[in-house]
């Protein structure tokens, strides 16, 4: 059944905020693509450290998926609550109290402790970065209209890729010299000194339109929109299976990329700290190529559906391309080559989610809606460690390869739905009852 399309209030064009604005704007803006980098080191660290904490803590292949599954535990239902309470709460305390319970949660493993701790903390520190996206994207495309909206966002989703690719090689050191656990320290020092500046320069924004327009008498005020109409709408629909699949191959390459590199084309733990981070510097390429080429669209009267949705099926098109052609390819580097470019595509769709469902949803309403979202999205990293772990201990190096090529498959579906069912256009005029 189609949803009621989403109904919008009428008014007049989008004030602009005065230069002093923007350049706070912009200040939250690089603040938070820093918050992200912290959040993605922390998702990273274990796919880095895999062999040693395997070897430490005597875990099978799919033990090791589960345990990095059970980040994402509570993960998705702490992105709900929060989410809907960004829209009433201060997304600036939000974002400081979650920089604060990430480097808590990285004490306990880094103490010591063997594999129920390990498990705990993990719970404990998806349950508090499960919002981390959706409220950074909504404290930033606040300060932003909407056709201005696209670079912002992926730089929020740029803080990602470059998360992983700045503390990779760093981390990989530090977990060869001093330990894994010695690296967890890091990370909480990093999330501190984070929560610090956020706490003097970080603000809230509000881009708002004029909401005084001339009054019409005795027009009856537009009830608000209801979560059910957006998150039955195509596009919400369409937006979130396709950004689930792009997130399985990130979920892919946090965890178990490292290990492919070094167990199945053999690359050493330093060469495979460094590998490691091409895919994500092709995903941040794609991210300001798509958030280009998405701002002039928009800008010369293209609508979403083209600008977003197309643009972001043939990203997720292309990379299930170089994914389902691995199997084909003979030697390291074309495998490696082929990877990078299936994983850097097929991982670049958070930013077109993001703006999409932002477009959609009423103010009042896009933390709840990215929110709830996002909590769906994350349910594969809930099953593809679990998953890509099994296929290893059924098939052995092998099973690597599977996995990427699963990856590629469910890639081609979230390029359809990509394609066939976004369009804000049509889903934000709410019908005749």
């Amino acid at each position: 059944m189609t949803a009621a399309p989403i109904e919008r209030p009428q008014h007049p064009t989008e004030t602009v905020a005065p230069a002093g604005t923007r350049t706070r704007a912009w200040t939250v803006t690089v603040l938070l693509v820093v918050f992200m980098m912290v959040n993605f080191a922390d998702k990273s660290v274990l796919g880095l450290a895999a062999d040693e904490i395997r070897a430490d803590l005597h875990l099978s292949a799919t033990q090791f998926g589960l345990v990095n599954g059970a980040f994402f535990l509570l993960f998705s239902v702490a992105a709900v609550l929060v989410g809907l309470a960004a829209d009433r709460v201060s997304p600036k305390i939000l974002l400081l109290i979650m920089a604060l319970l990430w480097s808590v949660a990285q004490v306990p493993a880094a103490i010591g402790g063997g594999l129920a701790v390990l498990v705990a903390s993990r719970v404990f520190l998806g349950a508090a970065e499960g919002p981390a996206f959706p409220v950074a994207q909504q404290a930033t495309l606040a300060w932003f209209p909407n056709d201005r909206r696209n670079l912002p966002g992926a730089l929020i989703t740029l803080g990602v890729t470059l998360g992983v690719i700045t503390s990779a090689p760093g981390l990989s050191w530090v977990i060869q010299h001093h330990g894994w656990r010695t690296a967890l320290w890091v990370l909480a020092g990093v999330g501190l000194v984070w929560a610090a500046v956020w706490k003097v320069l970080g603000a809230d924004g509000g881009h708002r339109v004029d909401t005084a327009p001339a009054p019409v008498p005795e027009e009856v005020p537009a009830a608000p929109v209801p979560y059910r109409a957006i998150l039955t709408s195509r596009t919400w629909i369409g937006a979130t299976f396709a950004y689930f699949t792009s997130y399985w191959t990130v979920a892919l390459m946090l965890v178990w990329l490292p290990s492919y590199l070094r167990n199945a084309l053999g690359y050493t733990a330093g060469e495979a700290g460094i590998v490691v981070v091409a895919p994500w510097t092709i995903g941040a390429v794609v991210l300001l190529a798509q958030a280009g080429a998405t701002g002039r669209l928009m800008r010369r009267g293209v609508g979403s559906r083209r600008a977003r949705g197309w643009v972001g099926g043939t990203l997720l098109g292309l990379g299930a391309l170089c994914c389902l052609a691995v199997p084909l390819a003979d030697g390291t580097t074309a495998k490696t080559v082929l990877i990078a470019l299936g994983f850097g595509f097929g991982g670049s769709y958070a930013a077109v989610a993001a703006t999409t469902v932002s477009e959609l949803a009423p103010p009042t309403r896009a933390g709840g809606a990215l929110g709830v979202m996002n909590a769906l999205v994350t349910l594969a990293g809930l099953a593809a460690p679990a998953v890509v772990g099994a296929l290893v201990d059924a098939h052995g190096t092998g099973g690597y390869q599977n996995a990427v090529v699963l990856s590629g498959l469910l890639l081609v579906l979230g390029a359809a739905a990509s394609f066939w069912l976004i369009d804000p256009a049509r889903d934000a005029a709410r019908p005749t009852p």
